[in-house]
């Protein structure tokens, strides 16, 4: 959520930040509002003031017919506040549906474009791999070699499910392995953040594993709207499922008051996640790429808001050092305004080569909020000299497990249909160096 004293003074600034992200929004109708609840909220106010003056009359004044007179009156004011309070409760409702509507402001370095049509690539790594054979698609090598079965998840949990089975499933917990390795070593990340040129205070990542569960109260507060056609919701348990761990990470610190050296906070969280898919219809059906349920790791970070965008730089780098290690080419992406997300103020994405597709494919996002969605979540910072403010938040993939083993597949394929194993997971795979 903006300010809205910020939207007051920058009424153009917002009203044309949410044009670039396609967004209707009504700057007029919001300040009038703004007006009419600034307005009954003194009218209560002082006729609080005059109850709680009246009060300290009665108790001084001796004369009991004027005592009586007085309690009288103030029965009268008293209900004219409760009416008032009625009307003031009903022009917050409306003036909070309108401020919920308000998107972030993109950033100044944002490019402006209708969809992704308009994300610029900044900067790519890594050679493409050549083949001396046509490159399979994951789906046609992972049921050749019996490690992804879909057709059976299809008779037993419906379509964009699947088994993973075998080796996959240990190459799956050896990203695990090799990701919680990289964040929880301090001198690792020292070394990204000197290689990024990012200057901040390098800490480690504290694991969590969060609930998958969200009342619809706190993902609206998250600022990710989350509809029933997208996302499964329980209305009897009040609850949905989330689609990213950050949904449940980002909130684990409403209404709290952080002291300002407390600052940076750190998180990664591993889950699984849940999406319906509806909007993908006819899309990524085979395989493993478009899922109902899917599991992924996620950064969050709580920093103050000096800091918030050298820490989206950070965890940037950090995507890039994992696909690095890995062995996967890739490009980074700015994403526009009109592909961006609605709490974003930046957004970068990573795409990964996928050979057998023979296209980048999104398997990385980093999210740059600033203080939007802590003033919904109010998590704040007390600073030194006793101002409280609003922290600033950023997540962003440290690996989604699916498109990551995708990656890998499509990439690390040999010409007999069978999978090199990236040689920093075969550790964690026994030794092991291809799937066959």
């Amino acid at each position: 959520m903006l300010d809205i004293k910020f939207i007051r003074e920058n009424k153009e600034i917002v009203q044309e930040g949410a044009k670039k992200k396609r967004v209707e929004i009504d700057i007029a109708k919001l300040v009038a509002l703004d007006d009419e609840r600034l307005k009954e909220l003194k009218e209560i106010e002082d006729l609080r003031a005059e109850v709680n003056k009246v009060s300290n009359d009665i108790a001084r004044d001796q004369d009991s017919a004027l005592k009586i007179q007085l309690i009288e009156e103030m029965r009268a004011v008293k209900e004219e506040i409760k009416k008032k309070e009625e009307k003031l409760k009903t022009t917050i409702e409306e003036w909070q549906k309108i401020m919920l509507k308000i998107p972030n402001i993109p950033s100044v370095d944002t490019p402006e474009g209708p969809d992704d049509s308009g994300n610029q690539v900044l900067r790519s790594w890594g050679e493409k791999p050549q083949f001396s054979f046509k490159p399979k698609e994951h789906y046609e090598l992972g049921k050749a070699l019996k490690i992804i079965d879909t057709e059976t998840a299809a008779e037993v949990s419906g379509a964009r499910f699947a088994y993973l089975k075998g080796d996959l499933v240990l190459m799956q917990f050896a990203l695990l392995q090799m990701c919680f390795e990289i964040l929880t070593n301090e001198e690792t990340l020292k070394k990204i953040a000197k290689e990024a040129n990012v200057s901040i205070d390098v800490s480690k990542f504290m694991p969590v594993l969060p609930p998958v569960f969200v009342r619809p109260v706190v993902q609206v507060k998250m600022a990710r709207f989350m509809t029933p056609e997208e996302h499964y919701m329980f209305p009897n348990d009040d609850l949905m499922l989330i689609g990213s761990a950050e949904h449940t990470l980002g909130s684990m610190h409403m209404g709290k008051i952080f002291e300002e050296r407390e600052l940076p906070i750190r998180y990664v969280g591993y889950s699984t996640a849940f999406r319906r898919e509806a909007g993908a219809a006819g899309k990524d059906t085979n395989g493993i790429l478009r899922q109902h349920q899917f599991d992924k790791l996620e950064m969050e970070v709580f920093s103050l808001p000096e800091n918030s965008m050298q820490e989206q730089n950070f965890l940037v780098a950090i995507q890039e050092y994992v696909l690095k290690t890995l062995g996967l080419p890739y490009q980074v992406v700015a994403v526009c305004t009109g592909d961006m997300g609605f709490p974003d103020t930046r957004q970068i994405d990573v795409e990964t080569w996928m050979p057998g597709q023979n296209k980048y494919r999104e398997t990385h996002s980093a999210d740059y909020t600033g203080g939007f969605q802590a003033r919904r979540l109010n998590t704040r910072v007390r600073r030194a000299n006793g101002k409280i403010e609003p922290v600033h938040m950023n997540d962003a993939t440290v690996i989604a497990i699916g498109r990551a083993l995708i990656a890998i597949i499509e990439n690390y394929q040999q010409a007999d249909g069978s999978i090199k194993i990236p040689e920093v997971l075969r550790k964690y795979m026994g030794g092991k160096e291809f799937i066959k």
